[in-house]
């Protein structure tokens, strides 16, 4: 089985459809990164069979959990998990959101190579922005403890958005100290192909 056709076949396990063009497009981002990591040091991943599955499978896993038009990746790093939903959601926008500028420009050249036209890239520190209007849904991969997390993403959120914590085994000790406004709506186990460690994805909105 070829790469194109094994990556739609694991996508379809996340409940993600994708055409062979788009497994394409995800296979090329993943050889664009492994030739910028040579110079730039983006990734600790640089064998392809965990590329596709800590990169490319885990950030399809929360596919399913995005709500709404307006998607912001924060502490989007060299691109993950916006680049691979970008993606596989065409008719959705991402903004992706990081500090780190030698990462942003691999985002920004990755976007131009893969000709997405439905993904900005932006360098800013999150805490600090102050959006025209809430997006519908903030995605985070390791970015903080949910606590802290929630703190720096607000500026984001209105009564209506998602904030999708992408996260290992589920925080108890994170979740236990979520105070009001916030509340956790879903969590939801994750069971990304080919990766043996467990993953989990905790949805909360302010109220």
């Amino acid at each position: 089985m070829g790469a194109v056709e094994q990556l739609v076949r694991d996508a379809a396990t996340l409940e993600v459809t994708l055409t062979d063009a788009q497994a394409g497009r995800l296979l090329q981002l993943l050889d664009e990164l492994a030739r910028w990591n040579q110079m730039y040091n983006l990734t600790g991943i640089t064998a392809q069979p965990q590329m596709i599955t800590h990169h490319l499978l885990d950030s399809l896993s929360v596919s399913a959990d995005l709500a709404g038009e307006r998607v912001a990746d924060v502490g989007t790093g060299a691109g993950f998990p916006g680049l691979p939903l970008a993606v596989a959601n065409p008719h959705r926008h991402f903004t992706l959101i990081d500090a780190t500028a030698k990462k942003l420009r691999f985002v920004s050249h990755a976007v131009q190579l893969l000709q997405l036209t439905n993904v900005s890239v932006l360098h800013a520190r999150v805490e600090k922005m102050r959006p025209k209007e809430p997006f519908d849904t903030v995605v985070a991969r390791a970015f903080a403890p949910l606590p802290r997390l929630l703190q720096s993403v607000s500026p984001l959120c209105g009564p209506r958005t998602r904030v999708l914590a992408m996260k290992g085994h589920p925080p108890a000790q994170e979740l236990a100290a979520l105070t009001a406004p916030w509340r956790v709506v879903r969590e939801r186990a994750l069971t990304v192909p080919g990766l043996d460690a467990a993953r989990c994805v905790i949805v909360v909105r302010r109220e």
